[in-house]
């Protein structure tokens, strides 16, 4: 018995001694990994839609057909089908957030800052972000799981067997489509939400009048904020577009697999969406 409590009590000690050097710098190890891993994978996806440009422009007139029905199809899907969805958000923020925030700064006496307000917040950031994540919840995931699963039935092959180049044919359609139908839907999204927020505003019985609201808020744009925003869409649908089918396609795939890749191309997705954000950001502040 006093053989075996010799040996605990050296143990207690250990255990109860300070870490030493490696294990206070872990968290350091931890971090190096998730960089690299995260530039790993932002390299082959750049790479993956590198070449699905290519073939895009290269193959723009081959089999169009056959292609063009194919976006027509990706738009409605993404776009036409989901404009209830947006409308109903419009609305909802217009009544929550944007009809508030009106009604606060006319209570305040600022009335006249709330067209830099709602640009700077619906326009250029809300708007644009929101109808981002919706598409990738309803769209985007189902892309995943499409692909994957066409992936691991071997379906991708048969497809190149035929002589049919899988980028062309399942990659192209969905980028384009995806990307105008975000174009499309932040637009409605926009209009709706400026709309909602000042009925909920003069139902509060707001004094600012509707030519005075519509006037400053298109006194706040500029031909800047157009481009921008044009460009910040497509890129959201293209980013989304690229990272699923990356992630559905780019790699051999069990059917089991096909989990994991979605929520890997939820997250990755969601972060290229707000790095992109934030270049934008960094223009507006250039400026």
């Amino acid at each position: 018995m006093a053989h075996n409590t010799a040996q605990v009590e050296p143990n207690a000690r250990s255990l109860s001694a300070p870490p030493g050097p490696a294990a206070s710098f872990r968290w350091v190890d931890a971090l190096g990994r998730a960089v690299v891993r995260f530039l790993r994978a932002a390299k082959a996806q750049i790479a993956f839609a590198i070449i699905s440009l290519s073939i895009a422009f290269g193959k723009s007139g081959v089999a169009s057909r056959v292609v063009r029905p194919l976006i027509r199809s990706q738009i409605h899907r993404a776009g036409w089908r989901l404009l209830p969805m947006t409308t109903f958000l419009a609305f909802a923020l217009g009544l929550v957030i944007i009809g508030q925030t009106i009604a606060l700064l006319t209570r305040v006496g600022i009335q006249s800052y709330v067209g830099v307000v709602m640009v700077s917040i619906v326009v250029r950031e809300l708007g644009p972000l929101a109808v981002a994540l919706l598409v990738l919840a309803r769209v985007g995931t189902a892309y995943v799981i499409e692909l994957g699963t066409a992936r691991a039935l071997g379906e991708v092959e048969a497809l190149e067997a035929l002589g049919i180049d899988p980028i062309h044919y399942l990659v192209v359609p969905r980028v384009v489509g995806l990307a105008l139908s975000v174009f499309s839907l932040t637009v409605y999204f926009i209009l709706a939400a400026l709309a909602s927020g000042y009925v909920f505003a003069f139902l509060q019985d707001v004094p600012l009048l509707p030519g005075e609201y519509f006037r400053q808020i298109a006194g706040a744009l500029t031909a800047e904020d157009f481009v921008l925003l044009g460009l910040k869409t497509l890129g959201f649908g293209g980013v989304i577009a690229t990272v699923t089918c990356f992630q559905g396609l780019a790699q051999p795939m069990r059917l089991e697999d096909v989990a994991g890749a979605t929520t890997r191309a939820v997250v990755q997705s969601v972060v290229g969406c707000v790095l992109l954000d934030a270049a934008v950001i960094g223009v507006y502040l250039v400026k």
